[in-house]
Order: structure tokens, then C-alpha cells, then sequence
């Protein structure tokens, strides 16, 4: 997940209230969390850290969920996604309106 800085804080912060029966999760989240610069075109550089946890290998999907984006390896992302489509599509969807 890649957050703008106000969107990480509200994230953390969440993330930090979580009782101790979560500590690992809480350690995968915060502790594992890098800041990333963006190059003279725009460019988000990612760490060869991050894109090793990630999975990401060359071709990458970026993807706007609302207040996060999604980096994915496209090969990963485009497995998932047809996965997903041969399923039924959640309840929470019965009634969506589109």
C-alpha cells in the first residue's frame, strides 16, 4: 500500500491502537513502513526492499483505492483478479447499486 502522508497518519494511528493480541500484525504495518520520494518527472522511486516484499519484479500495476493506492506486480495482480472473477461476487455486492 502507498499512502499520501496525511492518509499514513490516520493509518498508523489506527494501526497503534490495536490491542497486544495484534503486536506482529502491528510490527508487519509500522515497522516495515518506508517513506518513498517521487523523482524530478513524478516518478514514486520504491526500495528494492519494498519491492521484494511486495513481489514486484518489473511490470506493476498501481491501483487508486479510495485514500491508498495499491502496487502490485501485474503477473500477481492479474492471477488474483481472474481468481476472483471465476468466484461468486461478495454479499456485501447483492445490493449495490451500480
Amino acid at each position: 500500500m502507498v499512502f499520501p502522508r496525511p492518509e499514513w497518519e490516520k493509518f498508523r494511528e489506527r494501526i497503534a491502537q490495536l490491542p497486544m493480541s495484534a503486536q506482529w500484525w502491528k510490527r508487519i504495518f509500522l515497522g516495515n513502513a518506508m517513506d518513498v520520494d517521487m523523482d524530478a518527472t513524478g516518478r514514486v522511486l520504491i526500495s528494492p526492499e519494498l519491492r521484494q516484499a511486495a513481489g514486484i519484479s518489473k511490470d506493476t500495476m498501481l491501483l487508486g483505492m479510495g485514500n491508498h493506492f495499491e502496487l502490485w506486480d501485474k503477473a500477481t495482480y492479474d492471477a488474483q483478479e481472474a481468481e476472483a472473477m471465476q468466484g461468486d461476487m461478495p454479499d456485501v455486492f447483492k445490493d449495490f447499486s451500480f
